[in-house]
C-alpha cells in the first residue's frame, strides 16, 4: 500500500485529500509546512508527496527540491498543488 505525504497549511484541504486517498486504499500522513514535510519525508520515506506551493516556514518549491534531493536513489514523486491564482 502506497504512502502519500500531504503537505498543506490548510487543515480542511488536508482532511479532504486524506479522506479521498484513504477511501481508495492509500495510507496518508500530513505535514503543515515545508520544514515538517522534509522531516517526515526523511523519516517515513513516502512514495508520493502532494505539496502545496504557498506555505509558512518554507515554501513548497524549496521543500520539494530538498525532499527529492534527500531521496537520492530512492524514487519519490512530488506533485505540486496550489489554489493560488497567478502563474508566477
Amino acid at each position: 500500500m502506497a504512502l502519500v505525504l500531504i503537505v498543506d497549511d490548510s487543515p480542511t484541504d488536508v482532511h479532504v485529500m486524506q479522506q479521498a486517498l484513504e477511501q481508495n486504499g492509500f495510507r496518508t500522513v500530513a505535514a503543515s509546512d515545508g520544514t515538517e514535510a522534509i522531516r517526515k519525508a526523511r523519516e517515513l520515506r513516502p512514495d508520493v508527496v502532494l505539496m502545496d506551493i504557498r506555505m509558512p516556514e518554507l515554501d513548497g518549491i524549496e521543500a520539494a527540491r530538498q525532499v527529492v534531493e534527500e531521496a537520492g536513489e530512492r524514487p519519490v514523486r512530488v506533485l505540486m498543488l496550489t489554489t493560488f491564482d497567478a502563474d508566477e
